[in-house]
């Protein structure tokens, strides 16, 4: 069943908002707030801002001396813990020491994220980019959600992507184990997963006071294309090939702290009370997409469908119960 809440509020942002511009006027002070991949690309920016507006950050990270030495220049106080997305047990472990602590959480960012890698498994033999991108985060949130109830009203922010109208979810074969992987079709079929967790999450957690959102950042260059050579961004038409930037890239993509914005409003916007599930982007809620919708933006109907929504929470439940 498709829910139709993509519908636009006029938030008076836009899509070169940046998120300390978003924040202004919020006092964030006595929040806690997660965000992974926390310590590059926009995920910094997400955290100067929050930081900035008072919030107490906490970024884990796989690479937790790097996340310190980036995150230096922003501040001492953010908070940094080891946790990698492709290994559960370092997933739980940082779960349950947070919520160990006794602490609400009021934000969770599920930020981190890899993009059209070459094949590879994690886990119990996952796809990568479903195991990462999604399942990984779906196992932190899970073991979160004593904190996330304990704020009596906390909000969960998961990074999707333009690129979820590559793929729906390969229902039948999502690890690519009995047809030919292909790094996009996995990327897309994360990215769509990643917002069917959303409306999963806000549906069945609305009780325990958490509201959830997926965002669409933008087009951004920053780490996430580490696997992408400087050919296959000209065939894709984000670089020439001589690797500059064609003018009308520059116009359309966004800098790192616009990137930010998105899930930046989406963890604090005060015209989002009593919504959620929906599918953001450009500071505002996407429309529902059409056939002359554009490639990069909207939210095509299959990230939308509360059904789908549920069939993929039972199934990646049943993937993390085996792990």
């Amino acid at each position: 069943m498709a829910a139709n809440n993509q519908k636009p509020l006029g938030s008076g942002f836009g899509a070169k908002t940046t998120a300390r511009e978003v924040v202004d006027g919020h006092d964030l002070t006595g929040r806690n707030v997660i965000v992974t991949g926390g310590y590059s690309g926009i995920g910094i920016e997400m955290v100067r801002a929050l930081h900035g507006a008072g919030a107490h950050v906490t970024v884990p990270a796989r690479r937790p001396d790097v996340a310190r030495a980036a995150l230096a220049e922003i501040s001492d106080t953010i908070e940094v813990r080891a946790m990698d997305l492709a290994d559960l047990g370092s997933v739980r472990s940082f779960s349950e020491d947070y919520c160990g602590s006794g602490r609400a959480l009021h934000i969770l960012i599920n930020n981190a994220g890899i993009m059209a890698c070459p094949e590879g498994r994690v886990g119990p033999g996952w796809e990568r980019q479903f195991g990462v991108n999604h399942l990984g985060h779906m196992a932190l949130a899970m073991g979160l959600f004593g904190a996330l109830q304990r704020a009596e009203g906390a909000r969960l922010v998961s990074l999707s992507s333009t690129a979820h109208i590559l793929s729906d979810v390969h229902w039948d074969d999502p690890h690519f184990r009995d047809h030919p992987y292909e790094k996009w079709q996995a990327y897309g079929q994360a990215k769509s997963a990643d917002a069917l967790f959303a409306l999963g999450a806000d549906r069945l957690w609305d009780g325990h006071g958490i509201t959830a959102f997926s965002v669409h950042p933008g087009g951004i260059f920053t780490p996430l294309q580490r696997h992408l050579t400087d050919e296959e961004m000209a065939v894709l038409g984000w670089k020439n090939p001589d690797g500059t930037i064609p003018p009308a890239v520059q116009a359309m993509f966004k800098t790192p702290e616009q990137g930010a914005a998105t899930a930046t409003w989406a963890a604090t916007a005060s015209v989002l009370e009593g919504r959620g599930g929906e599918y953001c982007e450009d500071c505002d809620i996407a429309i529902l997409g059409t056939a002359d919708s554009p490639r990069w933006a909207h939210a095509r109907e299959w990230i939308t469908d509360e059904d789908k929504a549920m069939r993929l929470w039972e199934m990646s439940e049943a993937m993390l119960a085996d792990a």
